[in-house]
């Protein structure tokens, strides 16, 4: 199989061009073609010749993503399995708002947390994304974005299948061609990375001195309830996870969002809200309370709507900005936590 010239760095793919008895500015081209006009076949690229066209075919491929699936909810939220040039799939969202406009993105095929109430960790973790994989759902998203609501994309949350600190290096990538002048151009802060907590992935974050937003699925403010629902605690407890945080928001001075989902007379009670205070007093943070959207795989339910303004309430009180963030998609399984690729029957 020819490689994926996505695959190549720049100074390699001047090299290419150089042994090719072409200038190097050609590389440069190409590299605007890939990365700022999105393109996905060498006949895109017009300020190229047909013989170096040619070239390119003969030599490398461009392995971009495809939508199989499209869904779209009563709320105007769009869920797409994409198909990746293996053939396995993923799943991404466009999550349209008065204010904004969210492409959620997922990071890797399936996911290795196994956390007990989002269905992709019920799914097998058959490889990591690569960069361009995740680039082009972006790329995807924004134009169904364009196409359905006449505005461009305003925000990324890598909030889909997988956990991106385990896929760190690539997530970094695809941010760099997301956000660089060279690429996409699109503002850092404008961009979430959401983990389920690997403490010293996310000092590694602090160390690269990243740009972009943080956030935390918290879900517990305590480790025996975390332990139950977030295995992943076992080996990176809360008192772990605020050290990282704190050396995180020393190396980046970025407020970190805290993720909560409420789940009925589990993690719903002003007890409760009082253990994720005192989290939330370690970093300068927000919460994002998220409502829980029911799984096949779960027997979790959604908190009372009255226990959730109360926890919200408690919260206020003390002075910590809440967002209550209300499920979309979630007559579609588009909404936070419902992300699996379900077996179709052939038509």
């Amino acid at each position: 199989m020819v490689q994926d010239i996505r695959k190549i760095s720049s100074s390699e793919l001047v090299d290419v061009f150089k042994t090719w008895g072409e200038p190097a500015f050609r590389a440069k081209q190409v590299s605007e073609w890939l990365w700022k006009k999105s393109a996905t076949s060498f006949d895109e690229m017009t300020n190229l010749s047909l013989k170096t066209r040619d070239m390119l075919k003969e030599h490398f491929s461009i392995l971009a993503v495809s939508t199989a699936t499209k869904q779209m909810s009563s709320d105007g939220t769009i869920k797409s399995g994409f198909r990746l040039h293996d053939g396995h799939m993923i799943e991404g969202v466009l999550i349209p708002a008065d204010d904004r406009m969210t492409a959620c993105v997922s990071s890797q095929v399936g996911c290795s947390l196994t956390c007990k109430f989002c269905a992709t960790g019920y799914m097998e973790r058959k490889r990591n994304l690569d960069p361009a994989e995740i680039y082009d759902q972006v790329v995807m998203i924004d134009r169904q974005a364009r196409e359905a609501n006449n505005v461009p994309l305003t925000n990324i949350v890598y909030m889909g299948m997988g956990e991106p600190l385990l896929n760190y290096a690539n997530v970094l990538k695809s941010v760099e061609y997301i956000t660089s002048p060279d690429g996409l151009g699109m503002s850092p802060k404008r961009i979430t990375v959401s983990t389920a907590g690997i403490a010293k992935m996310i000092k590694k974050l602090g160390d690269d001195e990243v740009k972009f937003n943080l956030a935390l699925s918290l879900h517990a403010a305590n480790d025996e309830k975390r332990n139950q629902i977030m295995p992943i605690n076992e080996s990176n407890t809360l008192e772990a996870l605020k050290e990282a945080l704190q050396y995180f928001y020393q190396k980046t001075k970025n407020k970190i969002t805290f993720e909560y989902i409420m789940f009925y007379s589990f993690n719903d009670t002003l007890k409760d809200a009082e253990e994720l205070f005192q989290f939330t007093k370690a970093v300068p943070s927000k919460v994002n309370i998220i409502e829980y959207n029911p799984i096949a795989e779960a027997t979790y339910k959604n908190a009372d709507p009255e226990a959730l303004d109360k926890f919200s309430a408690y919260l206020e009180d003390r002075g910590v900005v809440v967002n209550v963030r209300r499920s979309r998609g979630k007559d579609i399984d588009a909404a936070c936590g419902q992300l699996a690729i379900k077996d179709k029957p052939a038509a």
